[in-house]
């Protein structure tokens, strides 16, 4: 029973991995939806671990290494592959860059790599990220990605294909999220201890504004999920 949760930790690492397969042939959409397998993975591995009591020092690096390729490698290859669509490259993108500046703009998604790496390596030893988190989690950094490929892919509007075709958007884009994902902005946790309004305030308006979403924008809605995590976060103080 104490191994249950490192194997769907391993099934995260094995999603990952296929939507890197995927994303290297082009299939950024179900490369988008194993992403969002490997979330599924990694909150059981996180749910598993806790009602089994089965934590230990393996699992924990485990984790780490899995979310590393599930949300910071895999959608930074995502990113690179929209980057070289928007400035018209065909595979192998890397080879048929004509210039300099071609080529620096398709490495950029190497920031989020780094970035994602090292966040994960300071959430592992600091303990203030117990009940809360400082800077962005991989996995917001992954969806961040993934919801504009969503979006682009099953929503009618125009908006969220044009993001994907426009090199400086991407640009802003990748910068950000890796900035974000190493900055020291406290961010609220989604593990909810009870549902008492109390103390989980935040977390009940971000669930409210991300259903009205839906309900009012569609599929569309997923692209406001971390912007609204993000405002959330930032105002949940004036609850307490």
């Amino acid at each position: 029973m104490k191994h249950i949760p490192n194997f769907i930790t391993c099934l995260n690492l094995a999603a990952g991995f296929i939507s890197l397969v995927f994303a290297v042939n082009g299939d950024v959409v179900t490369a988008s939806w194993l992403i969002i397998a490997a979330m599924i993975f990694d909150w059981f591995d996180g749910f598993s671990a806790r009602l089994l009591k089965a934590y230990s020092d393996i699992g924990k690096e485990l984790d780490s290494l899995a979310d590393a390729v599930s949300f910071g490698i895999a959608p930074a290859l995502i990113m690179y592959h929209f980057l070289g669509s928007s400035l018209s490259l065909t595979w192998p993108m890397i080879t048929n860059a004509s210039g300099a500046g071609d080529k620096l703009i398709l490495f950029s998604p190497v920031i989020m790599c780094v970035c994602a790496v090292l966040r994960l390596a300071v959430f592992n030893t600091d303990e203030s990220q117990v009940k809360s988190f400082k800077g962005l989690p991989t996995p917001a950094n992954a969806l961040a990605v993934i919801s504009l490929v969503i979006a682009a892919h099953y929503s009618d509007r125009i908006v969220f294909k044009n993001i994907l075709e426009s090199t400086p958007v991407l640009l802003m884009l990748t910068v950000a999220l890796s900035l974000l994902m190493v900055s020291r902005i406290p961010l609220i946790s989604l593990k909810i201890a009870n549902l008492k309004l109390k103390g989980n305030e935040g977390r009940y308006l971000l669930i409210i504004l991300v259903a009205a979403a839906f309900v009012f924008l569609g599929i569309g809605a997923i692209t406001l999920i971390i912007p609204f995590y993000l405002i959330v976060s930032i105002i949940s103080p004036l609850f307490r």
